[in-house]
């Protein structure tokens, strides 16, 4: 379950927020906020995605660009939240 978590949420990134003439490598450990690829904008719709998605909630407080700034930092977030 982890990698297929892992890899819905890579796709997601990649899909919405990558452009397709962006020569962008975006792997697991890729920062997304540092980067630039998601913004502060995009990280209100990943949570969106992401509580929709795994029917949880994530707090605002802990919806930080820290904890979003990788995908494995993201799986790790949500997987708290499944309780």
């Amino acid at each position: 379950m982890a990698e297929e978590m892992k890899d819905m949420i890579l796709e997601y990134v990649v899909d919405e927020y990558v452009d397709e003439d962006d020569d962008l490598d975006v792997t697991f450990n890729t920062p997304l906020i540092s980067s630039g690829i998601v913004d502060s904008f995009s990280m209100v719709s990943l949570k969106v995605f992401l509580e929709k998605k795994f029917k949880i909630s994530l707090p605002d407080s802990e919806a930080t660009p820290e904890a979003f700034d990788t995908v494995d930092r993201i799986c790790t977030l949500v997987r708290k939240h499944q309780g």
